[in-house]
């Protein structure tokens, strides 16, 4: 009962595409199947049950058949597949055979084939699930996917059980700051910088923050005649979805669990006072409209709706909503996050796994190490700014890092370098799902009761003092 209770929480996590806006809960919205110009695969499946294709998918042929195993409807299986069959043309040993699943279901029904023992021999795999399904020993481990030669994805692409990676993510999206320079403009001040060494410290934020929010009379936050009950325009919004909270976690010194996951520090200082900050932005500062950390809309809500001058998110969303927004006259810029205490941003990018039922382990490792090259998803998904690169070599600013930034897709190339490679290379850390396991139970147990902290019923203090040991509970899936 626990374990299905768990992975129905995970479930309604999943996020199905990348799209801003998108109603699916906590885990970014980074891990869309490619869309392919190759004709669609008639082979192309989706599962509306619970049966999946055998492990060992022997054929007449003498290929070696694996099934790979995603969210997503009809057209994404169509697109999917074709990607695959340039796979399946290039070499003469394997043929993959893509399965979509309806992200509202994806766990429950990888449970239940699991339970079944006819789990596919592949899949992408929730974010926030990974490190639960290593830890049940469902998960190969995929040490041997690289040799000792091979370029390798970054370490905070990588998911580790147990010192040894079960999961490479097929992103490296990290957080950032998005602003609206025609309102930067309007009130006189500077750009955001896209330099970590310029980075505005919290304070500074703040007070940048309130000097663009406006009242219907055109008084700011600082004024003494400003009225926050008619604010026309605001100055930020952090983005308060749970898993993204971390970052200022770790930002003024603390963070969701120690550095190797095994205690849960919430409840330290450091860290309520982080998250008592987010909250006062709308509570004390006025400068930040209300968000409950309920939708992963906020770019939406924010930048594009001309609500607010700053907001905080994904790197997927220059390839998604912000493209579309820019088309339609959206002037934006590219920051680094402020920081408290530290500077630092997390990163995140949904993980394809191998799973233990598999009776070809080497080449699912062959197929997902070739899905995941840059190349082979570059013009729908790199190039647009949905994904960014897990491998290092596009982080060192030479010439595969001008190929992906030096593109009408993104912002000025500067700012994108600055943002996207240089406080990357610096700064970033695998999100808390890349190392300790139960981040679903724990991730939605702290959104539950952080709840009444947005609002102001109650202080950070408070709420996850008097919740603490239920988030311990969580944490170690009790």
């Amino acid at each position: 009962m626990k374990k299905k209770l768990s992975l129905m929480l995970a479930t309604g996590m999943l996020l199905g595409l990348v799209a801003c806006g998108s109603n699916g809960g906590d885990v970014p919205s980074d891990s869309q199947a490619p869309v392919a110009d190759t004709p669609a695969a008639d082979n192309a499946t989706t599962a509306d049950n619970t049966a999946a294709p055998s492990a060992d998918n022997s054929a007449d042929d003498g290929k070696v058949h694996i099934t790979y195993c995603f969210w997503g409807a009809e057209e994404e299986a169509k697109n999917t597949q074709a990607v695959a069959d340039i796979f399946n043309a290039e070499q003469d040993h394997i043929v993959v055979e893509c399965m979509a699943i309806p992200w509202e279901t994806y766990m429950e029904k990888l449970n239940t084939m699991a339970t079944g023992g006819n789990l596919p021999d592949t899949a992408l795999m929730s974010e926030a699930a990974t490190l639960k399904w290593a830890n049940e020993g469902l998960l190969l481990d995929l040490t041997d996917m690289y040799g000792p030669d091979d370029p390798k994805p970054l370490s905070s692409a990588t998911f580790t059980s147990d010192g040894k990676p079960v999961a490479y993510a097929v992103a490296n999206n990290t957080l950032e700051l998005y602003y609206n320079k025609d309102m930067f403009d309007a009130a006189g001040l500077p750009y955001p910088s896209a330099n970590a060494d310029e980075a505005y410290t919290w304070d500074e934020f703040v007070d940048v923050a309130k000097t663009l929010t406006l009242d219907a009379n055109g008084k700011n936050a600082h004024d003494a005649d400003f009225n926050p009950d008619n604010i026309v325009q605001y100055g930020c919004m952090v983005e308060n979805l749970t898993w993204q909270l971390e970052v200022w976690c770790r930002s003024n010194g603390s963070g969701f669990y120690n550095e190797d996951g095994s205690e849960v520090t919430i409840n330290e200082d450091a860290a309520i006072e982080a998250i008592q900050a987010i909250a006062d932005l709308y509570l004390v500062h006025h400068c930040a409209p209300l968000s409950t950390g309920l939708t992963d809309d906020g770019v939406q809500r924010s930048l594009i709706a001309g609500t607010c001058a700053m907001t905080t998110n994904g790197t997927w969303n220059i390839g998604t909503c912000l493209a579309s927004a820019r088309d339609e006259g959206l002037n934006y810029g590219i920051g680094v996050l402020p920081y408290m205490k530290n500077k630092v941003t997390i990163a995140t990018g949904g993980p394809n796994v191998v799973f233990n039922q598999t009776k070809h382990p080497e080449e699912a490792m062959e197929w997902i190490r070739w899905y995941s090259k840059e190349e082979n998803n570059w013009d729908a998904l790199i190039s647009t700014g949905i994904w960014a690169p897990v491998l290092g070599s596009y982080y060192e600013g030479g010439e595969l890092t001008d190929k992906w930034l030096k593109n009408p897709n993104f912002p000025e190339y500067e700012e994108a370098k600055g943002v996207l490679v240089d406080y990357v290379n610096d700064y970033a850390v695998g999100t808390s799902w890349n190392y300790t396991p139960n981040t679903d139970d724990f991730n939605t147990l702290l959104g539950s009761i952080l709840g009444d902290v947005w609002t102001g019923k109650t202080t950070a203090k408070e709420a996850i003092e008097s919740n603490y040991d239920a988030l311990v509970g969580a944490r170690e899936g009790f």
